[in-house]
């Protein structure tokens, strides 16, 4: 029998414009749409987004992803 291991990637970007909590549920929610995704983890006061996944993400969908919710990733 054997047991099938599955690890995840931790990633952290920088996002600007972010100021409150509003903001980084915003980028929480967008972020979290991207498949493969299985958590989010914004904080304004550093800007510092931690995203899991399950595989690397595609930079530019992030992009997106955080461009769609009204903010910038640096």
């Amino acid at each position: 029998m054997t047991a099938e291991t599955k690890t995840d990637l931790t990633t952290v970007y920088q996002v600007k414009g972010m100021t409150c909590g509003h903001c980084e549920g915003a980028v929480s929610s967008e972020i979290s749409e991207l498949p493969g995704v299985s958590s989010v983890t914004a904080v304004a006061a550093t800007g510092r987004v931690t995203v899991v996944s399950a595989a690397p993400l595609d930079e530019e969908a992030v992009r997106a992803a955080v461009d769609e919710a009204g903010y910038e990733l640096v």
